[in-house]
């Protein structure tokens, strides 16, 4: 019976196909306490740092703006607002690279910091937010900027209005943090838990009382104790739970860590909300806390500097828009010549051409990795079966065959096997012996089936004006000839019809004398 004492109590977790153990490397950077980032002489802020449409400028260039003020509104239900990082003048909206996989340059509002970090005028804090309507309170998170903090860069405001015909039940806060070497979430929950769970009772409200779950790897003893700490502290422990569960890569994924709470499968194709859960980062209940009860927009965000090229590894608190080269500088710039520069981690991240690019909403971990950490793989060589992809694939899905169906650009087989739901983990490229770039493979393949559909719909668009148009010119025509018919009898109605044509002629002309007679003389 005393062995069984421990386990009273104790929350069932479930499991998740596949994944893998991985040395996390966190202890890089996760040893001290998150420090300010200088800042820097000239703030690169992308139009577009989410998923959707890039917001709209509404600054002009050559204003001066303030710290918090709204640079580009969204533009459409999927977008979000961009605003100044800090007070300055604005001197140009313009192409300019950034961190992309492609490395291709977007639309940015380039900034001249004055040094003097003014803030804007403030909206007013939502302190009564309980007694609001939910919309305003979701205008709110929409005009504060907040996206998903995890990676997805998913507007936070569409995400947490889901649709009426799914009741949402469970509110899943990610704090997993999965990846190695990064550690900005670990160092958030330490330092910030009270605003993290104050975002998450937000979001409940918003979402309609929903349950809360907090999902923690157990490799962030401090982070899960943090939290639990605060969480004594308020009245949310009737329905916020917090659990600590096992290392396993990519147990921060979405639908691995709703597997691993709840035991529920995402159907194929279909997002968490139809099963009646809401995913969160807890960078992102941070967020919201702060836009809704500060009045802040997303401005900065913690970002992880590691590697072992780096000569001081730490996690900086980065203002929206700073060239990585200053962050490189402030963790004491490189011990030695990176092979790779990564924004993001090691299996998910992707390579950066250049340290001139700024930092986004969704960049969480700058990585110079040297060639111990990341050695040349050398040239991949033919797949030999061994099917050990599969077998660590968190989607369950059969990699192999995908490959086959990418590399012969077969794309509509390559749907066949699920490849949408591919979550690009690198899991399988990871164990591969042939030393396979199977990602790349997948997603060139998602790229071409989306540059497909755009064509289809472009087609279709051409096609219905098309329609439209020659549409339009039969109406017309139909019109005029129905326009001449009636102009045809009401002139046979007209008096003297029984006349021959050369005496209506007449008629005709000595009407038009008399006019111009009668016109003449009243002049």
């Amino acid at each position: 019976m005393a062995a069984l004492l421990p386990l009273i109590g104790r929350r069932r977790l479930w499991t998740f196909h596949g994944g893998l153990h991985l040395p996390d490397e966190k202890a890089l950077s996760n040893g001290r306490a998150v420090e300010g980032a200088p800042l820097p002489r000239r703030l690169i802020i992308p139009l577009l740092q989410h998923i959707g449409a890039p917001a709209r400028p509404i600054a002009q260039v050559g204003e001066r703006v303030l710290k918090g003020q709204l640079l580009a509104l969204a533009d459409g239900n999927v977008s979000a607002c961009v605003h100044a990082s800090s007070s300055g003048t604005l001197v140009a909206i313009e192409d300019h690279p950034v961190p992309h996989p492609s490395g291709l340059s977007a639309p940015c509002a380039v900034i001249e910091t004055d040094g003097e970090d003014t803030w804007a005028e403030l909206p007013e804090p939502m302190g009564g937010y309980p007694q609001l309507d939910p919309a305003e309170i979701r205008e709110r998170i929409r005009w504060a900027g907040v996206v998903g903090l995890g990676g997805a860069s998913f507007p936070s405001s569409v995400k947490l209005n889901p649709s009426t015909d799914h009741r949402i039940r469970t509110l899943i806060i990610n704090g997993a943090e999965c990846e190695p070497y990064i550690t900005c979430d670990d160092l958030l929950m330490r330092e910030r838990a009270g605003s993290i769970l104050a975002g998450a009772r937000i979001m409940r409200h918003l979402l309609g009382g929903a349950r809360i779950l907090i999902g923690i790897e157990d490799n962030k003893p401090e982070a899960c104790e943090a939290l639990r700490f605060a969480l004594a502290e308020t009245d949310m422990r009737g329905y916020t739970e917090i659990r600590s569960i096992p290392t396993l890569y990519p147990s921060g994924g979405e639908k691995q860590l709703i597997r691993i709470l709840t035991g529920k499968e995402v159907p194929s194709h279909a997002i968490p909300a139809q099963i009646g859960i809401v995913c969160q980062n807890v960078g992102t209940a941070a967020a919201v806390a702060d836009a809704v009860l500060e009045g802040r927009p997303l401005i900065s965000r913690i970002v992880t500097v590691t590697g072992r090229a780096i000569g001081e590894p730490r996690n900086l608190e980065v203002r929206i828009g700073t060239p990585v080269s200053e962050l490189i500088a402030r963790a004491g710039g490189y011990r030695e010549r990176p092979r790779k520069l990564v924004c993001g981690g090691p299996m998910m991240g992707f390579d950066l051409a250049s340290a001139d690019v700024p930092v986004t909403k969704s960049a969480n971990c700058i990585l110079a990795l040297t060639e111990a950490e990341a050695p040349d793989p050398g040239p991949a060589l033919a797949c030999i079966r061994c099917g050990r992809c599969a077998e660590v694939c968190p989607a369950k899905l059969l990699p192999q065959q995908l490959y086959w169906h990418a590399r012969a650009k077969d794309l509509d087989r390559a749907q066949d096997y699920h490849l949408f739901d591919c979550i690009e983990c690198g899991c399988c490229a990871q164990v591969c012996p042939s030393h396979i770039p199977l990602v790349q493979y997948y997603r060139y393949a998602k790229n071409e089936v989306w540059a497909r559909e755009q064509e289809k719909r472009s087609a279709q668009q051409a096609r219905a004006r098309h329609e439209a148009r020659q549409s339009r010119l039969e109406r017309q025509e139909r019109e005029r000839k129905a326009r001449l018919r009636q102009k045809k009898a009401s002139l046979d109605a007209a008096p003297g019809a029984g006349q021959s044509e050369q005496d209506a002629k007449k008629a005709a002309i000595a009407a038009a004398r008399q006019r111009a007679a009668a016109k003449k003389a009243s002049a």
